[in-house]
């Protein structure tokens, strides 16, 4: 059995860390590490529900150490704990801040003395050692639970970083939680296992994001989402310079890639995944459509739009949900959701194109449209939410009008003063469904 090392950082006084308190060493950590994992109960699964990236860091290691798995919600509703927690009834939780569920024994984060440091070596983990079990969002319906192996967790990490230029030294601030995939690996394992340094906030504000940035040295690397750099440009954020920005959780669009790039003077590049896989390709929006996928992995494209990805870090074939065109050996397209296709009146077209055309009108900040489920019997009629207060409904459908088939135009269109987004930016199903349900007395056009 194959062991990996917990971290790639290698002198004491390393820096593998950047809390409100300032910088935490390699020996810090380690000893922190140490002591979190000799208070864990003897168990088989932990929540990890800390909020604060360094508690989530540290716990996580903790667990490994413990030869434990790290249960990570897509959200930390009480009713997607209970349910978790019914498939995992020997699992505790871990919180750095008051939390409850009936039935789920807690533990709150220890305060630990300050000043301690390990003399140790690095410890080895397991290669075949599931240090998490990440669930899918729920944004095409039910969480579905998916294992990670440590060594899938590092191999992702390594072909990552050599796509992207990572070197050590650089300082990461995430606005994504840690819980989710993208998260995860960009804003720990990424650092981690090419001896960057992980900032322990999650900003979501641009003065925020921004004060956090400054508490960082140089190079910085923002990894984020677009729906928290369209706030950053409409408030004119002042960020610090930036090495490098990352985005995903959600469509990165052209116009806002390029204007990111411009404004805050760094590369942005968009990275591809799913919960299921990890990290699949990677591409500079700004510079093109095309994806490239990570060094080892590879797409096979089947009958009826499916498509399987395997090679890399990913141990399994798995088949994608997204409709893939090739463009050429080594480069993709995404051509929307194969669960997002829609045929009204013999016509056909995505939810994600709808989608870009609704969210490119000039005016609306954040739209979506929705499709409810079929009904037998009946055809199904769109609707959309859309953020757009200087604009009417009226305004809205008119735009529309001009670049998409009628057939697809929504009815009902509801305007909103926000999505009902999760902290990674995405609108699950459930969401989408009960917000609507919600609004259905109101006047709509």
């Amino acid at each position: 059995m194959s062991a990996i090392a917990l971290l790639f950082h290698r002198s004491g006084d390393q820096v593998v860390a950047w809390r409100n308190t300032g910088p935490v060493s390699l020996d810090a950590f380690l000893h922190e590490v140490e002591q979190v994992a000799g208070r864990l109960p003897q168990r088989s699964f932990v929540f990890n529900l800390c909020s604060d990236r360094y508690h989530f860091l540290v716990t996580f290691c903790a667990a490994m150490l413990r030869g434990q798995t790290s249960l990570l919600p897509p959200n930390h509703a009480a009713q997607t704990l209970a349910q978790l927690h019914a498939a995992h009834p020997d699992a505790y939780g871990i919180v750095d801040r008051p939390t409850s569920l009936g039935g789920l024994e807690m533990f709150s984060y220890p305060a630990l003395p300050s000043g301690g440091s390990s003399h140790g070596e690095i410890p080895l983990i397991a290669a075949e050692h599931i240090a998490a079990i990440a669930f899918t969002s729920g944004s095409t319906g039910q969480s579905m639970p998916h294992l990670k192996s440590w060594g899938s967790l590092t191999t992702e990490a390594g072909l990552a970083a050599s796509r992207l230029g990572i070197e050590p030294g650089c300082h990461f601030l995430g606005t994504v939680p840690p819980q989710h995939m993208y998260g995860l690996g960009s804003t720990l394992m990424l650092p981690l296992h090419n001896g960057g340094v992980i900032h322990a906030g999650q900003p979501l504000f641009p003065a925020d994001i921004r004060l956090a940035l400054a508490d960082l040295p140089a190079p910085r690397v923002l990894v984020t989402t677009p729906l928290h750099l369209r706030i950053c440009l409409e408030q004119q954020a002042e960020l610090p310079p930036l090495a490098l920005i990352f985005s995903a959780a959600a469509p990165l669009s052209f116009e806002l890639a390029q204007q990111a790039e411009h404004v805050f003077g760094a590369p942005l590049m968009e990275i591809y995944g799913s919960t299921e896989t990890g990290t699949i390709a990677t591409r500079r929006t700004a510079h093109g459509e095309d994806w490239n996928p990570l060094a080892g992995v590879t797409l096979t494209c089947g009958e009826n739009g499916r498509t399987w990805v395997e090679g890399g870090h990913i141990q399994t074939r798995i088949e994608l949900q997204d409709v893939i065109e090739t463009t050429t050996e080594q480069h993709f397209r995404l051509a929307g959701r194969a669960a997002d296709m829609l045929n009204i009146a013999g016509k056909r077209a995505s939810l994600g194109e709808l989608n870009r055309q609704l969210n490119g009108i000039p005016g609306v900040r954040d739209g979506v449209f929705f499709a409810p489920d079929e009904a037998p019997g009946k055809a199904v009629r769109l609707c959309a939410l859309v953020v757009a207060p200087e604009l009417s409904e009226q305004q809205i459908t008119a735009a529309l009008r001009h670049t998409i088939d009628p057939a697809f135009l929504p009815r009902p269109l509801y305007k909103v003063d926000a999505l009902p987004r999760n902290a990674t930016g995405k609108l699950p199903r459930e969401a989408l469904r009960e917000f609507i349900a919600s609004l259905a007395t109101r006047p709509a056009s």
